[in-house]
């Protein structure tokens, strides 16, 4: 185990009832409100009515900014900040999942960022985020694990960039899970949630520079194990609590530094690929996943066998003796549950021409450069899309 250092301060408020209670932790860092959301999901569910009350309860001064997307684009942000800034909001409630808390923490960041500056620059690394507004969330969608993580993904339009920023200015000061909200997710967003929590997982547990991880393994075959499970029970039963409650807090555990603690330099290269697909043919974040990384194991799997072959003995119970063989095997029988579940396995499920393939690449091997995984060339990503393809 490497050395590390573990800080994770985001104050999580779990289980029913609690969102009665953001009002009030909102108060602690102002009283003049942003409140982020999607496109009308959570009046049609109830979660807005519960969040306002809330609110108002606490005596806040509320500014609404809805519309954010499910791959949230730059051009949004912007008008977030700009009405931000001319209404002296000090604090900003993200409700919703990912997208509505990636935009957030950009909206954040800009809005105390130095008169003149390009946001975009935070996003290439050309200019370090100094000071950001306090975030708060009210979580409706469990993958991403922004609710607890100082890190969000934006696309900026032009050029079709996909790009993140990361600092600890941007990590939610408090964040209230009730998992009865997720009572109302739609099959496939259940199903692409898992896949992107699972993905989260399997990125730092293949890619890391320490040979010797047994806890951390454990870490992440224990939570993977549970989505699984908790997926298949979800999609049994949508208001199965106890399957959701699990589900929604795999998924803060699978991308909030835990699992990635003492493993060393973790790089995230099916994600950089996926990043190019939901960039341009604007597909969920999680059906890209299941396209992109059973091709990416693919390509790896001859790199490290023993940890591949691991993971398929650990999850699926492969009592095949060879490293290689066994790893195939894991990788077949995830790519089957990634499709059991209803997640596209294949670009051509996605409708996304093979023909493409060369477009994508270009787009993914100038995320690759700025995010500095030299081994992923603009031939190497090619490849991998070939095994993504059919």
């Amino acid at each position: 185990m490497q050395n590390f250092i573990f800080d994770n301060p985001t104050r999580i408020i779990f289980g029913k009832g609690t969102i009665a209670r953001i009002g009030n932790e909102v108060k602690r860092f102002g009283t003049n409100v942003l409140l982020v959301y999607g496109q009308g999901s959570i009046k049609k569910h109830g979660i807005y009515d519960q969040v306002i009350s809330s609110l108002t309860e606490a005596n806040l001064s509320i500014v609404e900014f809805p519309g954010v997307k499910a791959n949230p684009v730059f051009s949004h942000v912007l008008k977030g900040i700009e009405l931000a800034r001319s209404q002296n909001i000090n604090v900003v409630l993200a409700v919703g999942g990912g997208s509505v808390i990636d935009t957030a923490k950009t909206i954040a960041a800009g809005v105390k960022a130095e008169p003149g500056d390009d946001i975009w620059d935070f996003f290439t690394f050309k200019k370090k985020i100094r000071n950001a507004l306090p975030i708060l969330t009210v979580l409706t969608v469990s993958a991403s694990a922004s609710e607890m993580n100082p890190t969000a993904v934006i696309t900026k339009e032009e050029g079709a960039q996909k790009f993140s920023i990361s600092s600890p200015l941007i990590q939610p000061r408090a964040s209230a899970l009730d998992p009865t909200v997720l009572f109302s997710l739609p099959t496939e967003c259940s199903a692409y949630s898992a896949v992107d929590v699972i993905t989260h997982l399997l990125e730092g547990y293949f890619n890391n520079t320490e040979p010797e991880s047994p806890l951390q393994d454990r870490l992440v075959e224990g939570i993977m194990k549970t989505v699984m499970e908790s997926t298949e029970a979800i999609l049994k039963d949508p208001q199965n609590y106890n399957a959701r409650a699990n589900m929604m807090w795999s998924a803060t555990l699978a991308f909030n530094g835990l699992t990635a603690a003492g493993m060393g330099l973790i790089s995230l290269p099916a994600h950089m690929i996926e990043h190019s697909l939901s960039a341009l043919y604007d597909i969920a974040h999680g059906a890209g996943l299941s396209i992109i990384f059973p091709g990416w194991m693919k390509y790896a799997v001859h790199k490290r066998p023993a940890k591949f072959a691991q993971l398929g003995r650990k999850i699926f119970d492969i009592r095949e003796t060879d490293d290689l063989k066994a790893a195939v095997e894991g990788i077949t029988r995830l790519e089957r549950w990634f499709s059991s579940v209803g997640s596209p396995t294949s670009m051509k499920e996605a409708s996304i021409p093979g023909s493409d393939i060369d477009r994508i690449a270009d787009n993914s091997a100038a995320l690759a450069k700025l995010w500095g995984l030299k081994d992923y060339t603009r031939e190497v990503i090619v490849e991998v899309l070939h095994l993504c393809k059919a």
